[in-house]
């Protein structure tokens, strides 16, 4: 992927959202982007199991938590697997754990927070439908940037 600053893409895109969200970088990889595939899910990951076994093809996962920081969302051993089947990274407005072992993989991961604590596995939630965080709506395929600046979000490619 060509070298980006989420910064120097706002001044060229002016059309670009930035995310209103303080997100801290975790992923073995700070920065990522690519088209984002959306999951919806309250403290239960069953549907960021699912989507991490699938082929990731150099996409973005953005997964709307609630900014619950109750119960992660994301922990190693899924990271390792998304990583494993070419996801570029997640974006999630929640929690993570296993954070150590996560800043070793291969992943781009941005999230609110972290917390000790495993979701329930219920196959509760919603995929690929808009979701909205920070005071921006993410629709599935627009493309999704992040670094250590933040996460801009825009319908066409800015690479």
């Amino acid at each position: 992927m060509d070298a980006f600053s989420t910064p120097d893409l706002t001044d060229a895109a002016p059309a670009s959202r930035a995310i209103e969200l303080q997100f801290n970088s975790y992923g073995g990889v700070t920065r990522f982007a690519g088209p984002a595939v959306t999951i919806k899910c309250h403290e239960d990951n069953s549907l960021v199991k699912a989507c991490v076994g699938e082929p990731g093809e150099g996409r973005v996962i953005v997964v709307d938590g609630g900014g619950s920081l109750r119960r992660a969302l994301l922990g190693d051993m899924l990271a390792e697997q998304a990583a494993r089947n070419g996801w570029a990274g997640l974006v999630i407005y929640g929690a993570i754990r296993d954070v150590d072992e996560i800043g070793n993989t291969a992943l781009g991961v941005a999230a609110l927070g972290t917390t000790p604590l495993k979701t329930e596995k219920l196959g509760v939630g919603q995929r690929d439908v808009p979701v909205s965080l920070g005071g921006v709506t993410i629709v599935p395929g627009e493309y999704v940037y992040a670094d250590n600046n933040g996460v801009i979000v825009s319908a066409e490619s800015l690479l």
